[in-house]
Parts: C-alpha cells; sequence; structure tokens
C-alpha cells in the first residue's frame, strides 16, 4: 500500500473562535492529500475529469484526536488501502510534522462516476495506478 505526504500551514482564516482549526477544513486537508497522492502516482485527477471519469464522494469519515492551530506545520499522510474497478477508500493520518502527534485519522469512500454522474467501471488504463489487479 503507497502512501504519500503533503505538508502545509493552517492560515489564521481557518480558524474558529477557539483558535483551533475549524473542523471542516480537515476534509479539506484530506482532499490536498488525495490529489497529491494521485500526482505521486503519476497521474493528474483533472486530466481523469477531461477524460470524463470522475470520482464521487460516498462516505467521508474524520475522528479528532488533538486540534492543530494557525501556524502549526501540518503533515496529511494519504494511503489507498482498498481498491476495485467501481469503488476506492482513501485513508488520512493528519499529524504534526515537528512533534510527530497524530491530531486526526478519518478515510473517504469514492465511486467512479461518468460524466453524467452515473456510476460507471473505472477505465482498464488507471487499473495499475490504483493498484487494481488485472482481470484472469
Amino acid at each position: 500500500m503507497s502512501s504519500h505526504t503533503v505538508y502545509l500551514r493552517p492560515r489564521y482564516a481557518e480558524t474558529d473562535q477557539m483558535g483551533v482549526i475549524y473542523h471542516a477544513n480537515y476534509l479539506i486537508w484530506m482532499e490536498m492529500g488525495r490529489t497529491e497522492w494521485c500526482k505521486a502516482r503519476g497521474f493528474n485527477y483533472k486530466d481523469m475529469e477531461k477524460e470524463g471519469v470522475l470520482l464521487a464522494v460516498v462516505e467521508a469519515n474524520c475522528r479528532y484526536l488533538f486540534p492543530a492551530r494557525y501556524d502549526d506545520h501540518i503533515a496529511v499522510v494519504t494511503t489507498m488501502p482498498e481498491a476495485s474497478r467501481r469503488m476506492v477508500r482513501f485513508e488520512y493520518e493528519i499529524r504534526n510534522a515537528d512533534t510527530e502527534k497524530v491530531l486526526s485519522t478519518g478515510f473517504t469512500r469514492h465511486i467512479f462516476c461518468n460524466s453524467s454522474m452515473q456510476p460507471a467501471s473505472l477505465p482498464e488504463r488507471y487499473h495499475a495506478l490504483f493498484e487494481i489487479a488485472p482481470r484472469g
């Protein structure tokens, strides 16, 4: 199972009244992680969309363990433990990059869709990139 890490520093605008990162921003960070995971595997998600292959989120989960704060050095570690021709699951671990403390964990599950947002099978040319074994 391949992983990829993206680093970021939260902006002040991402904090809430308590001075911690607003909870919805973690989902944005997960999206950043998944996009960069794709690029690290050698393809650009935007190019898949141009070809009519879309990844629709059907489930998202985030467990908040410790708060992230403005200007912390954050690492988003993304893995893809499960993929098929119809669905893919990404898992995320969001850490303080300086202390390695795990701040949150989560996952997203996606189905492959065509440009009309109808469920579709992933084209064969993408199977290796998503670590899907050839049929046979």
